[in-house]
């Protein structure tokens, strides 16, 4: 969907109708049919057969955040299918409205030319300030599996961003709100060393800048905090290797069911390669699948992590989106995303996944679970200063629908101190 000029926002506005009768079609469009695979040259390949069934599954979405508010609308997956009967690739056309961006025009996409490669793109526009056009590739073909090679590029605007100011305490009356910007891409090797071990080199690139958000309710972050307050406020540019020491034991690299976890990644920012300061970041995360019964109908899975930034001296000037952040859909469910920035953060997350049964809909063989979880984190100024008043409490509830060997439909339900949120997407949060 392109953005309309401001000349046309008029002409568009006597016709929303139209958008809601389009995403009631979407729902209305569940089936099963057979297609010619030379009518889907992008999406198929020779496994697929010269005959292919495409099975279209549509769903409602609904969702709400503290910094979003409420988005409604539909989407359609299309579920494309090789010989085998297996998902080859995923279409997903969205439509969806939010009172402060308008409507919104979504295709997310994921292709599986093999069982060791994966495309995804997503693009998206909406009328006021929300754009987001994204690729992803991974690859484990090489070396006999032993190399993994992923690849990340985004361009990216969020006009619903908020910031609060920095530590852990901060109040919601200094709430602001600004769109963010956002050029970056991640690109990463990893090694396998034998008997479970790994070693990750990658490079990050982001530039990023700051502009009037599109939340009119709420101040402009530089109405209430100065350049000096803030550091990158007025944008910056981010530079950085990394290099990450790996340990996992996990039964599938895709939806793992059993199995253990441990990273260990240093990635500092680099001036002298254009970035806007110089500074370090340290992480350690530990992951666990402990599954409780044979069937693994039971999972318990947990999350640990620990995310500290230092400026190399006294005076750095760590950019405020290059700190330590928590909030949002894969830390702390029940806020925001970046509700939280200080130097360092700990967090906790526990889920118990509960498969609930096993049924096939529209043709396809889905596994609907049950999350029960829990989330528990801080952010702080060093680890050695957390004081336990500053932790969140956040539980909440996820449902997820499961297509093996690789695709997650999830809805997570947390709760926090400023409300419930709900997010909806793909893949797990952790």
């Amino acid at each position: 969907m392109k953005t309309l000029p401001s000349d046309n926002k008029k002409s568009w506005n006597c016709f929303p109708g139209l958008a809601y009768a389009l995403a009631f079609l979407i729902v209305l469009s569940g089936c099963t049919t057979v297609i010619p695979r030379s009518d889907l040259p992008l999406v198929t390949n020779e496994s697929c057969g010269e005959q292919v069934k495409v099975v279209t599954v549509p769903l409602p979405v609904i969702a709400t955040s503290p910094n979003e508010g409420i988005t409604a609308g539909a989407l359609s997956a299309f579920l494309i299918h090789n010989q085998k009967d297996e998902v080859y690739s995923l279409l997903a056309p969205q439509v969806n409205h939010n009172k402060n961006f308008g409507f919104t025009g979504t295709l997310y996409g994921s292709v599986n030319p093999t069982a060791e490669q994966n495309i995804e793109f997503n693009l998206s526009q909406s009328q006021k300030k929300n754009f987001d056009y994204e690729a992803r590739i991974r690859d484990v073909s090489l070396m006999n599996g032993d190399l993994e090679l992923k690849g990340f590029l985004g361009w990216f605007a969020d006009g619903s961003s908020r910031f609060f100011g920095f530590h852990a305490r901060t109040p919601n009356e200094q709430e602001t709100n600004y769109t963010n910007r956002e050029i970056t891409y991640n690109l990463s090797a990893t090694w396998f060393l034998g008997r479970h071990y790994y070693l990750e080199l990658g490079h990050r690139f982001r530039s990023v800048s700051i502009g009037q958000g599109a939340i009119k309710s709420v101040p402009f972050i530089t109405d209430k905090f100065s350049q000096q307050d803030v550091p990158g406020v007025d944008g910056f540019t981010t530079h950085a290797p990394r290099i990450s020491l790996i340990y996992s034991s996990y039964d599938s690299k895709t939806l793992p069911t059993y199995g253990g976890y441990a990273r260990i990644t240093f990635e500092p920012t680099v001036k002298a390669l254009g970035g806007a300061e110089d500074y370090r970041h340290y992480e350690v995360e530990l992951k666990g699948y402990v599954p409780h019964d044979e069937s693994k109908r039971f999972i318990s899975v947990f999350r640990l992590m620990y995310n500290q930034t230092l400026g190399d001296t006294s005076n750095s000037k760590v950019p405020f989106l290059e700190q330590s952040i928590l909030g949002g859909e894969n830390t702390l469910r029940g806020y925001g995303r970046n509700r939280f920035i200080d130097n360092s953060f700990l967090l906790l997350n526990l889920e118990e996944r509960v498969r609930l049964f096993r049924w096939e809909i529209f043709n396809v063989t889905a596994d609907w679970e049950l999350a029960p979880f829990i989330d528990f984190g801080a952010v702080m100024e060093s680890f050695d200063k957390a004081s336990s008043k500053n932790f969140e409490f956040n539980p909440g509830i996820g449902f997820r629908a499961t297509v093996r060997p690789n695709i997650v439909g999830r809805v997570d339900v947390g709760v926090g101190k400023d409300g419930p949120a709900v997010y909806v997407g793909l893949g797990y949060p952790f």
